[in-house]
């Protein structure tokens, strides 16, 4: 995930401030040669590439590996928190990562491990620890090749296209978690960790079929007055057609899967139901409970309302799980807020 939003502060750009020191790039010395770094970094990734492996799906065999086969990554850097949680999928958590700091705030789960080194924001990210971190790649996206060019200088960069237009979030993040295993030597922790993911969407469809399974309608609070909604091309749109599940909102949206209305323009659907996401900025609830606008909406009347934890709407294979498991809780009345 990078920052997208006005006040979102994840690792990325600016929605609001950053909330966090700006590090400003600093002139870097030249790589350090292949011995220094194990001989892990370019070498390793062209070698991959040559072979296939980059794009290898799970199950396909690449075949003996060459004699002269260079090390797996071992050192990573995610400079987004979708690829982030896609190496705590596979048991290599990042050894740096930008936004750190905001990592339970946005993402919730699972949960980031204390060791990680926080290096600022995705745009601006710390480049002298950067390279005191020595990384044998940086992960990110095509959103942030801006400055690929300097991140190059201190180690390879490999992006992943986790959100772009016409786009399929889940399909992505599983070629993302195939990419990373087969760069990191674990294609049998990628292949079960995806056995688990199809097991976790299998188990929430389970658990909704006895719902009435109303259209739904999928909400970030940004203020009193504005929310983000959730369409169909959003992450948490492909999940509700896993679990099928209507999404209620048909309207246009970008191509991160989502557009922002005003209060006044959500759809007055009389058999829907609408969640919301933590965080909710202050005030905005109690706002919301004295304007006629929201607390005349028929779902809003009808108490068919709930308060999801936070879900990172950027996010890969796990935040889309997570968001599978906290919804059927919410809708078979485990953590329902009317």
């Amino acid at each position: 995930m990078t920052c997208r939003n006005r006040w979102f502060r994840g690792p990325a750009p600016a929605r609001r401030g950053s909330g966090h020191r700006v590090f400003r790039a600093q002139p870097m010395p030249e790589q350090p040669s292949a011995g220094t770094r194990r001989n892990i970094g370019r070498r390793t990734i062209l070698t991959l590439m040559r072979g296939g492996l980059l794009a290898a799906p799970f199950g396909v065999s690449a075949g003996p590996a060459p004699a002269d086969a260079t090390p797996p990554l071992r050192r990573l850097v995610a400079l987004d928190y979708g690829l982030a949680e896609t190496l705590l999928l596979l048991g290599l958590p990042p050894v740096g990562l930008v936004g750190a700091q905001d990592w339970n705030r946005w993402v919730g789960e699972p949960a980031l491990p204390a060791g990680v080194v926080n290096l600022g924001s995705s745009r601006e990210p710390n480049l002298e620890l950067l390279q005191q971190l020595a990384p044998d790649a940086i992960l990110s996206t095509p959103y942030l090749a801006g400055i690929s060019h300097r991140l190059e200088r201190i180690a390879p960069v490999l992006s992943f296209p986790m959100y772009v237009p016409d786009g399929q979030p889940l399909a992505l993040a599983t070629e993302a978690l195939s990419r990373l295993a087969a760069l990191t030597g674990r294609v049998s922790q990628g292949m079960a960790a995806l056995a688990a993911v199809e097991q976790d969407f299998a188990s929430a469809r389970s658990r909704l079929s006895g719902t009435d399974r109303r259209p739904l309608l999928m909400v970030s609070l940004m203020d009193s007055r504005h929310v983000r909604i959730y369409g169909a091309n959003s992450l948490f749109g492909a999940v509700l057609t896993r679990l099928d599940v209507a999404n209620a909102y048909a309207g246009q949206t970008n191509f991160w899967g989502f557009t922002t209305l005003g209060i006044e323009s959500l759809p007055p659907l009389a058999d829907a139901r609408l969640v919301f996401f933590d965080p909710v900025p202050p005030g905005t609830l109690a706002a919301l409970a004295a304007n006629p606008l929201w607390t005349r909406l028929p779902y809003v009347q009808a108490g068919r309302v709930s308060r999801l934890p936070p879900v990172l709407m950027f996010g890969a294979l796990p935040s889309a799980t997570r968001f599978a498991r906290l919804l059927a809780d919410a809708l078979t009345g485990e953590h329902s807020h009317g």
